[in-house]
């Protein structure tokens, strides 16, 4: 079932997607990609190495491009609608694959659209969220950690990331009771450490990987 796919939004809204998926699939999950006006997309090479490890895991991946990207119809919407979207590609991979269990994960501005959507739909997927923004803006910032549903949570940050406060990350992650996991001398792209931070995600979607791969995956 590897390939192309299209997500609908509502009425007018439609979504450039794609599944990878491993000969026998044990769970799934939607990425949502770093922001649409600076290169975000769903082929970020972050993805791509995430996508890599967990088909090895039997995760069955969906990605997406949000609304004006790529093929994605629509225009950017500063964070409002893309909400919707990820609760669409949500809805979508459940329906393609009804028997298998899905979390959600997302990097930078996709990570703060996924949490969103947690508050917003009282949502108790597994979440995982790779250096999530934590501004003022009201469409871009974190939901209060009193507005999420009891779910495992995991928050990724690098160590010396340099558009998203380490500090105001951890803050939060300790508020919103979310696993937190640092990574030594990485900064807010993970350059060169793609599979360390792919181990992460598998952990954090409840995936089986040992204590000691985690604890190399931060070094």
């Amino acid at each position: 079932m590897s390939g192309p796919a299209e997500i609908r939004v509502g009425a007018s809204i439609e979504l450039e997607a794609r599944w990878d998926v491993p000969d026998r699939p044990e769970r799934g999950v939607v990425l949502c990609h770093p922001h649409p006006l600076h290169r975000g997309t769903m082929h970020v090479p972050l993805f791509e190495a995430i996508t890599t490890d967990l088909l090895q895991r039997s995760v069955a991946v969906l990605r997406f491009n949000f609304r004006g990207v790529g093929r994605s119809t629509g225009s950017h919407d500063g964070g409002l609608g893309e909400i919707d979207d990820v609760a669409a590609a949500i809805e979508f991979a459940e329906a393609g694959f009804p028997d298998l269990s899905f979390g959600v994960a997302g990097w930078s501005f996709g990570a703060g659209a996924a949490l969103r959507w947690h508050a917003r739909d009282r949502s108790e997927h597994n979440y995982v969220g790779i250096a999530p923004g934590v501004g003022s803006d009201p469409l871009q910032r974190l939901p209060e950690p009193e507005s999420l549903q009891p779910a495992r949570r995991t928050i990724i940050i690098g160590e010396r990331d340099q558009l998203v406060s380490p500090q105001l990350i951890i803050d939060y992650a300790n508020r919103a009771r979310a696993t937190l996991q640092i990574l030594k001398g990485s900064d807010h792209v993970f350059y060169f450490r793609e599979q360390k931070v792919a181990c992460l995600v598998a952990a954090g979607l409840g995936l089986p990987v040992p204590a000691d791969e985690i604890e190399l995956a931060c070094q």
